[in-house]
């Protein structure tokens, strides 16, 4: 069986970060492994509190796996800090082999921020130029761009922008503009897009996460990244139709809807 490392923070609500990222990989039969960058105190209505794990544990953590389970892919989600990212990408740089899926998490979808305004850099200087990928949503590309992405063509710009960052490819999700949701990924010379109908479930938490996850997921079992992103796209989009209400606000993804149905 391959297996595969998510490196995030943990939702006490199960939907988003590493609840989702396990879940994730076990519906692909992929073995998931964990790092816990920060624990949240959150639920379906929002965040309510984030405590940091200490940066050196962070490594720790890393070091205890990687060095005894092989690892076929890396999956990073939520950060948090400067000093965090710092100590994820010193582990990363001594396993170049491993692909990894760099989903830069900035704000929960209840717009609390998860990513500290002053660590935007430190991603872009330390984990872009380490990442197969990187997937931005709208608002993150913006962000990491310095403009607003409200459009298609905004979307390949910014990924234009974000590849001469260091990053190797560029996923833009588009899932937040009208319309069919397309999402855009850059390689440097061409652009793929990858296309999937509107839907009108409203429980959408940890989207990004068990996306990025599938990516993952789906490189870990050997697929090529445009591969790898057309069934994780297929996969978040089952996940979504079959999403269930769960708590009093957003509910998550339903991430064995497969084996559920």
């Amino acid at each position: 069986m391959k297996a595969a490392l998510t490196i995030a923070g943990s939702d006490s609500g199960g939907g988003a970060g590493i609840q989702a990222d396990l879940k994730t990989f076990a519906a692909h039969g992929v073995y998931g492994t964990s790092i816990i960058t920060a624990v949240t105190a959150q639920n379906t209505t929002g965040v309510q509190g984030v405590a940091e794990i200490e940066p050196s544990f962070v490594a720790l953590q890393m070091k205890s796996v990687l060095e005894d389970i092989k690892i076929d892919a890396i999956k990073i989600g939520m950060l948090s800090s400067t000093e965090i990212i710092k100590s994820v990408a010193r582990v990363l740089k001594e396993y170049p082999h491993i692909p990894v899926v760099l989903d830069p998490v900035m704000v929960a979808k209840s717009g609390d921020h998860l990513l500290q305004p002053s660590a935007r850099q430190a991603l872009i200087d330390f984990l872009f130029p380490l990442a197969k990928v990187i997937t931005p949503n709208l608002h993150e590309a913006g962000v990491i761009a310095n403009f607003t992405v409200k459009s298609m063509d905004d979307m390949k710009k910014a990924a234009q922008v974000i590849k001469s960052m260091g990053a190797s490819n560029i996923l833009v999700k588009g899932g937040h503009l009208p319309g069919d949701a397309v999402d855009l990924l850059y390689d440097g010379k061409k652009f793929s897009s990858f296309t999937a109908r509107r839907l009108s479930n409203k429980n959408t938490h940890g989207t990004g996460c068990t996306y990025s996850s599938a990516i993952a997921a789906n490189l870990a079992k050997g697929l090529d990244l445009e591969n790898a992103v057309a069934e994780a796209k297929k996969y978040i989009t089952g996940a979504i139709e079959n999403a269930f209400p769960v708590g009093r606000g957003v509910g998550p993804t339903n991430h064995f809807f497969k084996i559920y149905r």
